[in-house]
């Protein structure tokens, strides 16, 4: 296992990226708490576990007792095995180029046309390999990837001939189950999902883990919850409902580095796009667009929590660090200031953005170092 740094406050001398493991845990417990016990609960942890960090959000996941965890491409998989994670892992995006690599590391790849399902066979047959387990995935509506209705009569036709595969699971994909208005195209996703389904597992004579159930569609629509969910935003803090409050798990911190007082006229920043007016005060913080700071929260467009105050960007966003106006807020060099965490929330800064949490979360890059607080 990769060394995963603890800290038990927030008084390290370097830009991070928090992981709050009691309130990992609490959004755990929220999303199994509206499962039967039965039902196995995957967590993904693509994308670096959107952006939190996918080594260390996946040992905690297998400490609080997760059934799977699922990863977009093998590389993020073998990242995992590499450093002792143990779970079973889904592979969302196996493609056909890293097979191999998918077997070598007891990953099971997800299969969503007959192309992929065939040269998996292939690779499974040069090494003498007999009921691997595989996901088929179905296409129910979103038009992404997997097999349509259609498919079907000739996806069992295939499996009927090759016992290197084993159907461990079959699953498809919401794309609309946080929407209320479109309730409806989601109850015939998932009615079309369960008749493609039943017709897989009378064809091959056992009954694969079934999962469609997102975030949100936990949330929303539990009775459909089947063998399996698949739990992604939802644990890492933000909810499908507008009256549940989840645990925040990041926040995203930094040190200031300098403050310089400006007098009236002065200007700040690449294109001298920030302008000081009188006793104006300024912090340089060492974090930039390159660190998931978008450039578009620039010129006072957000503001960040410094010392129980909100105080606005200034300026263009650079690089590696911006500029904040922090007039009238009692502040020293290494206080720290918080994109986002419990104030502001990741939500406000994606609604400044016009886009998503994910986004916000998925952006910020390995260089931020990850920190576990317990």
């Amino acid at each position: 296992m990769a060394e995963v740094k603890h800290i038990h406050g927030a008084d390290e001398d370097f830009s991070r990226l928090e992981l709050n493991l009691g309130a990992t845990v609490e959004n755990y417990r929220h999303f199994r708490a509206l499962l039967d016990p039965r039902t196995k609960l995957l967590v993904l942890v693509k994308a670096n576990a959107y952006g939190h960090g996918a080594v260390e959000f996946a040992a905690m996941m297998q400490r609080a007792g997760a059934d799977y965890l699922a990863v977009a491409y093998p590389v993020e998989g073998m990242e995992l095995r590499k450093n002792g994670i143990s779970l079973p892992i889904l592979v969302l995006t196996a493609g056909t180029d890293f097979y191999r690599e998918i077997i070598a590391g007891r990953m099971e790849p997800s299969i969503p046309n007959l192309d992929s399902l065939k040269a998996f066979i292939q690779i499974l047959d040069e090494n003498g390999l007999k009921d691997y387990p595989i996901h088929i995935k179905l296409d129910t509506g979103m038009h992404r990837l997997g097999f349509m209705e259609s498919e079907i009569p000739e996806l069992l036709d295939l499996l009927k001939v090759s016992p290197q595969v084993k159907v461990k699971g079959v699953f498809s994909h919401l794309c609309v189950a946080e929407d209320p208005s479109q309730d409806a195209f989601t109850l015939s996703q998932i009615e079309l999902f369960t008749r493609m389904y039943g017709t897989i597992a009378d064809a091959v004579g056992y009954r694969p883990l079934r999962h469609i159930l997102n975030s949100a569609g936990i949330e929303r629509f539990p009775q459909y919850q089947f063998d399996m969910v698949r739990l992604g935003i939802g644990i890492y803090g933000v909810s499908a409902l507008p009256d549940v409050k989840l645990a925040t798990v990041a926040s995203l911190k930094c040190k200031i580095l300098q403050i310089k007082h400006l007098g009236e006229g002065e200007t700040i920043g690449y294109g001298r796009w920030g302008h000081a007016g009188k006793d104006t005060v300024i912090a340089t913080i060492p974090l930039g667009y390159a660190d998931g700071i978008d450039r578009h929260l620039g010129r006072g467009a957000a503001s960040f929590s410094l010392n129980g105050h909100r105080v606005p960007t200034i300026g263009n966003i650079c690089m590696d660090m911006c500029m904040l106006d922090i007039s009238g807020v009692p502040a020293r060099v290494g206080d720290t200031v918080t994109i986002f965490g419990d104030d502001p929330s990741v939500c406000e800064i994606a609604g400044i953005l016009d886009t998503i949490p994910y986004e916000i979360m998925a952006s910020i890059p390995r260089r931020i170092e990850r920190v576990v607080i317990r």
